[in-house]
C-alpha cells in the first residue's frame, strides 16, 4: 500500500484502522517508519505515534525484531519515556523483549516501570495487562490490576470519610464517567475482569462491580446516541425475526439487513477513528432480548433494556465478534463473503 508524500493525522488514523486488512501490513509498517525518517509527517510531533503504530503492526504480524526496532525508535523521538503517550510504545517493546531469548528480565523491568501508570492513565490497564499476557504472566497482571483497583477504591472511600474498617468491608459507591471518558477505575476493573476470566478465577465483588459499571456505561451511551451505540448485531434470520416481533425497532437497527450492517460498520469505523481498540459487535437473538426484558420487567424496545442486554452479552466471550477482520478474510457479518467485498465498503456509502 503506497503512502502519500506527506502523512497527516487523518492518514495515520486511517492506517491504524485499515493496515491489517491490506495485502502487505508489514510493508505498510515499513513505509510509516520511512515517512518518519524522511520527515514526511505533516506534524513532526506525530513521529512517536507513527512509529508506535508501525511497531504494533509488526508485533501483531509476529515480527518481534521489527516491532522492537520500531518501538525503540519511537521512544527516542518521544520527549520522555515517562510521557503518557510513550506508555504504549514501552509496552510493545516489552512484548517484543519477551520473545527475544534471554531478555525476559528486561521486559519485566519495562513493565514494572509502567506500573504506576495503572493508577492515572486510562489506556494503561489494557496495554500493561496485554503485555504481561503475551509474556505468559497473566497471574502477575491480575495481581497488579487488583492492587491498583484496591488503591483507587481505598482513595475514594477515604475521601468520602469512611473508616479503614469500612473500606475493606464494603464496596464504596462508584459512578462511571461519561461514555466518551469513563475513567481509570472503569478500565482497571474491566481489564481485571478479563484477565480473571481467562485465568478461570471465581467471580468476586470487584467482578460484580465491573459488570455493574459496564451496564451503566452502555445505558448512558444508548441514551446519548440511540441504537447505534449498543453494537448489537442481528444475524440475517434474527434480524427478520426482530422486525417481525418489534417493528418499532426499524428506526433503530435499519429497515433491512444491508442497512443494519452498514450502520454497524460506520459506527465501528467512527470508534476506531476516535482511537478505540479491541472493537467488536455482539451477536444478538430476539429470544435473548425478550428473555432479558422479561427478567427485568422491561420493554424489549426500550433503549435502556437493549443497552442492558448488550452489557449482558458483553460478559459472554462467545457472543462477541471481533472487528475488523482481515481484508481478505470472511466478513464479520457471517455472509460467507470476503470482508473487502461485503461490509468494508458499506462504511463508505
Amino acid at each position: 500500500m503506497p503512502t502519500k508524500d506527506v502523512l497527516t493525522k487523518a492518514d495515520l488514523a486511517e492506517l491504524r484502522r485499515s493496515a491489517l486488512g491490506t495485502a502487505n501490513p508489514l510493508g505498510v509498517a515499513a513505509e510509516i517508519a520511512e515517512a518518519v525518517e524522511q520527515d514526511r509527517l505533516e506534524d513532526p510531533n506525530d513521529a512517536g505515534d507513527a512509529l508506535t503504530l508501525a511497531a504494533e503492526i509488526a508485533e501483531i504480524r509476529a515480527k518481534p525484531d521489527a516491532a522492537l526496532r520500531y518501538a525503540e525508535r519511537a521512544l527516542e523521538v518521544y520527549p520522555s519515556g515517562d510521557d503518557p503517550q510513550a506508555g504504549f510504545a514501552r509496552a510493545l517493546r516489552a512484548r517484543a523483549l519477551f520473545q527475544a531469548v534471554g531478555r525476559e528480565d528486561e521486559a519485566m523491568a519495562e513493565l514494572g516501570a509502567l506500573r504506576p501508570f495503572l493508577l492515572v492513565q486510562p489506556d494503561a490497564p489494557a496495554y500493561v495487562s496485554a503485555a504481561l499476557d503475551a509474556g505468559g504472566r497473566s497471574a502477575i497482571a491480575e495481581r497488579w490490576l487488583s492492587e491498583a483497583v484496591d488503591t483507587l477504591l481505598g482513595e475514594r472511600a477515604t475521601a468520602a470519610g469512611a473508616s479503614a474498617q469500612a473500606i475493606t468491608a464494603v464496596e464504596p459507591p462508584v459512578e462511571v464517567g461519561p461514555p466518551e471518558s469513563p475513567g481509570v477505575l472503569f478500565f482497571l476493573l474491566q481489564q481485571r475482569h478479563r484477565v480473571r476470566r481467562n485465568l478461570n478465577l471465581p467471580h468476586d465483588r470487584h467482578d460484580d462491580l465491573a459488570d455493574r459499571l459496564e451496564n451503566q456505561l452502555v445505558r448512558r451511551a444508548a441514551q446519548q446516541q440511540g441504537g447505534a451505540a449498543d453494537l448489537l448485531f442481528w444475524p440475517r434470520a434474527e434480524f427478520d425475526r426482530l422486525l417481525a416481533a418489534h417493528p418499532e425497532l426499524t428506526d433503530v437497527y435499519g429497515p433491512d439487513w444491508d442497512e443494519h450492517r452498514a450502520r454497524l460498520e460506520k459506527e465501528l469505523v467512527r470508534l476506531a477513528s476516535a482511537g478505540q481498540t479491541g472493537l467488536g459487535v455482539l451477536s444478538a437473538t430476539v429470544a435473548g432480548l425478550d428473555a432479558h426484558a422479561n427478567r427485568r420487567n422491561g420493554d424489549p424496545t426500550d433503549a435502556e433494556t437493549r443497552a442492558a442486554y448488550a452489557g449482558e452479552l458483553a460478559a459472554r466471550p462467545g457472543a462477541r465478534i471481533a472487528w475488523p477482520p482481515e481484508r481478505n478474510g470472511p466478513c464479520w457479518c457471517g455472509s460467507g463473503l470476503k470482508y473487502k467485498k461485503d461490509c468494508l465498503p458499506r462504511s463508505r456509502r
